[in-house]
């Protein structure tokens, strides 16, 4: 791996699609800086699901220390709100010791949601509630995207994959009568902490073959039978951790439904896709960060 120049800036920042090299860039980093990695992924939260969201090893963990990673019963919600007030209590307990806060992870909304903030739009907490019992469940999910495709479609389409930012974009449509896309293009983020930030870029072609060989990898590796455990403990049915990518097909293939070989490849094909919305994302989303070669 080839060495890059560092500042002294007090944020370090390793931002890019999945299966890009972040977490041995940030690795490499801790060792040279005297480091504290601080994880940006949504899943590696949750314990249970240590292969399938590729957890740093146990080697990892106790050569260099790692935060916000195996931290949750999966049956926890964690969001994005409460994830920015974890990032941020870990960031200031790395400085209150003298080390550098390292972040490291693919997860996009996070990490801008830790570098720029959330959205300072309205919110009301008693709606919110409503809103979230009946729409925050699989139940629930198809009305709340008839319900958006009526009263804004634009934001129906952005987040049509993920609940609680749709529920999100209801919310401010209620209480502002506008959509949430056009009240957020009149709001231009500011960086909160001073960074360096590395967005990691190589060919699709590469990219690709790593995302096939390190699904491969893992599913030699006991991916399946941490799946069937998880599955079995009612991963599917939690609020937010049934989001994890490629235990649900892994289920599929326990029912019998996919062979092997098909669940490998569905497994890398969901995967390439999650990337190519990382890669647009952080080219759009994250101007301060700088291309990094891999």
């Amino acid at each position: 791996m080839e060495s890059i120049e560092l500042s002294n800036a007090p944020l370090l920042v390793f931002m890019g699609p999945t299966a890009s090299g972040k977490s041995a860039r940030a690795l490499e980093a801790a060792r040279r800086l005297d480091g504290e990695i601080v994880s940006v992924d949504s899943m590696q939260l949750y314990r249970g699901l240590e292969i399938g969201t590729a957890q740093p090893t146990a080697a990892e963990q106790a050569e260099i220390s790692h935060h916000l990673v195996g931290c949750f019963d999966f049956h926890t919600r964690v969001d994005v709100f409460q994830f920015q007030k974890l990032a941020d209590r870990a960031i200031a307990e790395i400085r209150s010791r003298g080390r550098r806060p390292i972040l490291a992870g693919g997860t996009g909304l996070y990490c801008h949601a830790i570098l720029y903030g959330l959205d300072e739009l309205p919110a009301d907490p008693e709606l919110r509630r409503e809103l979230d019992a009946a729409y925050d469940s699989p139940k629930g999910e198809p009305a709340l995207i008839e319900r958006m495709e009526h009263l804004d479609p634009a934001a129906c389409n952005r987040w049509r994959q993920c609940r609680r930012r749709l529920i999100r974009a209801l919310e401010v449509r209620l209480l502002t009568g506008k959509s949430i896309l056009e009240l957020q293009q009149n709001h231009t983020p500011k960086l909160r902490y001073e960074v360096e930030a590395w967005k990691l870029e190589l060919p699709s072609e590469v990219l690709r073959q790593r995302i096939h060989e390190r699904a491969r990898a893992m599913l030699e590796n006991g991916w399946i039978e941490e799946a069937r455990r998880a599955i079995a403990a009612g991963l599917l049915t939690s609020p937010t951790a049934h989001q994890a990518l490629g235990y649900r097909l892994i289920g599929e293939h326990l029912a019998g439904r996919l062979d092997r070989d098909t669940l490998l490849e569905r497994i890398a094909t969901a995967t390439w896709q999650l990337a190519r919305r990382q890669r647009t994302w952080f080219r759009h989303r994250h101007p301060e960060a700088r291309p990094l070669p891999v």
